[in-house]
């Protein structure tokens, strides 16, 4: 099973897709990927890194892969990828193609992941290049996401719609 959960910034979509996660692995312990580069020593996101690691305490295992999740995912187990927005930032320089092919091959993996995605699509257009490319593929991704995953939702204020 492969599910979608996006939303803005801060608005429970981890949350929401922890439960899922965790509904999905049964009996067994899901692993939550996060995919922060945790090298920018930056004390807000310490502080979010904490909380979050806090928030999930001993019901996730917890691995750190910021860019390559095939080398992490491994059949018949559960997933939790926490963000797919940071995978993107992460990615960058390999462009859009070579992340859609890791997706590609991710999905052939018989296990169930619930990816996590910042919906950051609905602003003006970034007038810097860098960010508009960020964008454009932080768009791309949810696509290709909302189209090949079992189920997709959008949450706001801790409230998630079933798209799909």
């Amino acid at each position: 099973m492969k599910i979608f959960y996006f939303g803005g910034q801060k608005s429970g979509k981890t949350s929401r897709a922890s439960v899922k996660a965790l509904n999905l692995a049964q009996n067994s312990k899901p692993y939550y990927i996060a995919t922060y580069d945790n090298s920018y020593n930056d004390e807000a996101m310490q502080k979010r890194i904490k909380r979050h690691i806090d928030d999930r305490k001993d019901e996730f295992f917890s691995i750190e892969e910021p860019k390559d999740l095939l080398k992490v995912v491994k059949a018949k187990e559960t997933y939790l990828v926490d963000c797919m927005t940071m995978f993107i930032l992460n990615n960058m320089n390999e462009g859009f193609e070579s992340m859609k092919k890791q997706l590609i091959e991710l999905f052939k993996i018989d296990c169930n992941i619930v990816f996590v995605l910042n919906d950051i699509g609905n602003g003006v257009i970034p007038i810097e290049k860098y960010s508009r490319e960020f964008v454009d593929i932080s768009g791309l991704i949810g696509q290709f996401l909302a189209q090949n995953c079992d189920e997709v939702y959008e949450v706001k204020y801790s409230l998630e719609k079933r798209l799909k």
